[in-house]
């Protein structure tokens, strides 16, 4: 078996529109499509001795052992693969549970789709998966356990914290899109320039003043002493001799600390001795060169969450320990703890497990134990010197038990550090009574504090303190949004974007958009190339400047990743053709709509999906969406029209020379057509077509009729604003019309257009793509034949999988088989052929070029306009 491809949809995708994380394995199974798993001896036998749990696994039979009935009646490898795939990654902590196994296309080839929680360990899983079974196959040995130990890895270096993605969560679950920025915990939360930023718990609201002092123990002690808070009575030192002299001051028992430390590095509590103090000192001046000593408060540490300036959560927190039994050991009492099915590993579950390291041997060790040290019944040993739970430790939630006192206090620390989410670490005997009466303290302010102690407590009620933080930077009656406009279909998308665009731009918007030359953040192009795939779009989205988003959403992006987005507002599908058919195992059209139809499914409920009613597939679409479904035709009886309007629908039709808007029987004249520069006076029908869904999208986002109006009369085809769509070039005896037109369907469009054009001879120069079948190359050449009366076969960079000789030849063969007389050159450069074809122009002649490297072309053909004006005119 052969794994061809693995890719992973993080949007919607073909697969699923709401599942978002899919894992698609293209696999080749080669030999084993002709075996079964009825047909491998002894296949059966390993395969549930190997994953006994995999009897929860229904599949198609609809009940408990339903997959082991399917394995033992005979299945196809590519569909154990894909429950193979889904149960390791169970086993590894991350449950999972959808999959589906489809052709590809090809005999013995499968789409085994499955969804994972974490990409890099759903991508090893697919890899796996495929391994295992071919050791089951076999009947070889596979060390699963190492397997799953790697996925573990993989997913909590890959996952995010449990502050971080509670706050993700919570995010998500009100419909606040989010994206993640880099590999750590730094996310958008939000769209454009409604979006926060967080870090951990770290939002983009925090006073960097308040983070700098929550890390300056020295500043934080000193401000809350000035504010009369109960701190305990210490000194900054930096020598041994400035420690000895403070523990004369202070007395024992006192505590070490580093004073820009976090997360309990470098702490040293309890410590009744001048040795164990320079002990500690020396473990501090690790992390910092200036070292806290003070007073060790007698008490419980208890952390308190303020968010918002307000008391959240409250935790008593205790460092892992073990408690003797009089029996077992230290090491075996660590073990037994550790088998508490609520530990795991890393953040997986509640509880972390417990380490033995070099600081846990230590602390053993100043009880005078060792790991192997029977402790006697009732005796606690505490293993780490703080109390956080990645160690090891135990929380439980107080937060109802907090005394009124101590809440005004934790409230007021948080602005006096000025901090919107603030940690207060405190230790007193009783978090019930003010500090003052059981001499309590606070010991530590901290910013980015962590939240898995308040969310999943080891005792008490968990507290969903992710819901104040979502609430504090996105308050009701804000957006975390920002409008998504979306477009798809085979022709007309990128001119249909752009006009959207330029609407939006006229009414003030700070617009960012994507299409098949660049990415625009507010007219300038700030990506160039293809970029109408997910990571384009999020490119978009992430940018703090944008107030309106426009993305062209192509067939490649949505089957390599899905969309860039999870829900829009608009969604517009031009058209469906064949192009592209056989790529991706997708073979027809109708698969094609499928693809395409994605886009329209994600329309939020409100929302508008535009649609195509003159292409059936595409009006089909309005069947499997949710939201309100607006139509588009350049008939005006065209019968789904008729129909919406008798419902009291909207549409967009041309009519009597018009564009315009139905609503019901009502129209609404938006200009005349020919007035529209987009038209080239309504020569371009086809340009007509991709105004109709820009209109309809503009009235349902509020504009006027006479907004419209406006923005159609100035959005004037020409390099800037259309690149490569229709641009025309009035040389000194003849025109260049340059075209994006690269398929079938493009190239019939832009055939009517040319032949309503004046002309003594028209040329036009013509290429093949090498990733499409060969009967729409020798389409694209049969309709070169009609158009042209010379034809000039240019070659593109990218051949994409067949050789240049061979694109040539369909090429040929399609002009030849519809004119066999048709006057054909082949000049392989597209500069070449460019150049060629404009300085032998003859008098009166129109060239056509169809070309896919706009930008370029565009270049070219404007330094031979300007080479011409300089010989005319001395420019």
């Amino acid at each position: 078996m052969k794994i061809r491809e693995i890719n992973a949809m993080r949007g919607p995708n073909y697969w699923s529109v709401r599942r978002h994380k899919l894992i698609v394995m293209v696999l080749d199974l080669e030999d084993m499509e002709q075996k079964p798993t009825n047909k491998v001896p002894g296949f059966n036998e390993r395969i549930k001795a190997m994953f006994p749990s995999m009897y929860e696994h229904r599949c198609s039979e609809g009940c408990p052992g339903g997959f082991f009935m399917r394995v033992d009646d005979g299945t196809w490898m590519g569909h154990v693969i894909e429950h193979i795939a889904l149960e390791i990654q169970t086993l590894a902590g991350m449950d999972v549970g959808f999959g589906r196994t489809r052709g590809y296309g090809e005999d013995g080839v499968y789409n085994v789709v499955f969804n994972y929680l974490e990409e890099n360990a759903g991508r090893f899983a697919a890899e796996s998966a495929v391994r295992i079974c071919e050791a089951l196959i076999a009947g070889t040995d596979y060390n699963l356990e190492a397997d799953l130990q790697e996925m573990r890895e993989l997913r909590e270096s890959e996952r995010l914290g449990p502050s971080t993605g509670s706050i993700v969560e919570e995010a998500a679950s009100r419909g606040i899109p989010w994206i993640r920025l880099n590999q750590y915990s730094l996310c958008q939360l939000g769209y454009g320039a409604n979006q926060k930023k967080i870090h951990a718990t770290v939002t983009s609201q925090t006073s960097s003043i308040g983070v700098e002092l929550a890390c300056d123990k020295e500043d934080t002690k000193y401000l809350l002493e000035q504010a009369e808070v109960l701190v305990p009575k210490g000194r900054i030192i930096r020598t041994e001799r400035e420690l000895k002299k403070a523990i004369k001051e202070i007395g024992f028992p006192v505590v070490t600390k580093p004073i820009d430390g976090n997360h309990g590095r470098g702490i040293s509590v309890d410590i009744n001795t001048i040795e164990a103090a320079v002990i500690g000192f020396k473990a501090a001046k690790k992390v910092s060169s200036s070292v806290i000593v003070e007073s060790f408060i007698i008490g419980d540490d208890y952390r308190l969450l303020v968010i918002n300036h307000k008391l959240v959560a409250a935790a008593k927190r205790t460092p892992a320990h073990v408690i003797g039994d009089g029996k077992s050991s230290i090491q075996e009492l660590i073990d037994e703890v550790n088998s508490d099915p609520r530990r795991g590993y890393g953040h997986e579950k509640v509880l972390t497990m417990i380490t033995v390291n070099d600081l846990t041997k230590s602390i053993i060790q100043s009880y005078g134990y060792t790991l192997e040290t029977v402790v006697k019944k009732g005796e606690q040993v505490i293993l780490k010197d703080t109390a956080n739970l990645s160690t090891g430790g135990t929380s439980e939630d107080v937060t109802d038990m907090v005394h009124p006192a101590n809440i005004f206090m934790a409230e007021r620390i948080s602005k006096i550090i000025d901090l919107d989410i603030c940690g207060i670490d405190l230790m007193t005997t009783d978090i019930s009574k003010p500090l003052e009466e059981t001499n309590g303290a606070v010991i530590e302010v901290n910013a980015g504090p962590g939240f898995r102690m308040h969310l999943a407590p080891s005792n008490g009620i968990p507290r969903n303190v992710a819901a104040n933080v979502v609430d504090m930077l996105f308050p009701p009656g804000t957006s975390a949004r920002i409008p998504i406009i979306a477009v798809t279909g085979t022709n007309g998308k990128t001119t249909t974007t752009r006009l959207i665009a330029h609407m939006l731009k006229m009414k003030g918007h700070r617009v960012g958009y994507t299409t098949s030359d660049g990415v625009y953040i507010q007219n300038r192009m700030l990506m160039k190339g293809d970029c109408t795939g997910p990571s384009s779009a999020e490119f978009v989205l992430r940018d703090p400047t944008v107030d309106y988003a426009v993305l062209e959403c192509a067939r490649g992006g949505l089957l390599r990743a899905g969309l860039g987005f999870h829900k829009c507002d608009v969604g517009i599908v031009t058209n469906v053709t064949g192009d592209h058919l056989g790529l991706k195992g997708i073979h027809s059209i109708e698969q094609l709509a499928r693809v395409k139809g994605v886009l329209p499914e994600t329309v939020v409920k409100e929302g508008y999906a535009i649609l195509n009613a003159d292409d059936e597939l595409v009006f089909n679409m309005s069947k499997s969406v949710e939201s309100n479904v607006a139509l588009f035709s350049m008939d005006e009886n065209n019968i789904h029209i008729k129909a919406m309007a008798a419902k009291g629908g909207l549409s967009a039709i041309y009519e009597n020379g018009y564009i315009t808007i139905c609503k019901g029987d009502w129209k609404l004249r938006i200009i005349k057509a020919v007035n529209v520069p987009l038209t080239y006076g309504g020569k371009a029908a086809f340009m007509i077509q991709n105004v109709l869904p820009a209109v309809l999208t503009a009235y349902v986002r509020g504009f006027s009729i006479e907004d419209i109006k406006v923005s159609l009369e100035t959005f004037i085809p020409s390099p800037g604003q259309t690149p490569g769509r229709l641009n025309l070039f009035e040389f000194e005896d003849f025109q260049v019309l340059i075209d994006y037109a690269h398929n079938p369907a493009g190239l019939r469009a832009l055939k009517d257009m040319v032949a309503k054009m004046e002309a003594k001879t028209k040329v036009g120069i013509i290429a093949g793509v090498g990733d499409r079948r060969d009967q729409d190359t020798r389409e694209i050449g049969s309709i070169a034949a009609e158009m042209f009366d010379e034809i000039i076969i240019r070659q593109d960079k990218n051949l994409r999988g067949k050789q240049a000789d061979e694109i040539i030849k369909i090429l040929k063969d399609g002009i030849q088989e519809n004119n066999p007389k048709k006057k054909i050159s082949v000049i392989s450069s597209e500069k070449e052929a460019i150049t060629h074809a404009i300085n032998q122009a003859k008098e009166g002649s129109l060239i056509v070029m169809c070309s896919d490297m706009v930008l370029e072309t565009l270049d070219l053909v404007m330094k031979l306009k300007e080479k011409e004006a300089s010989k005319l005119y001395g420019l």
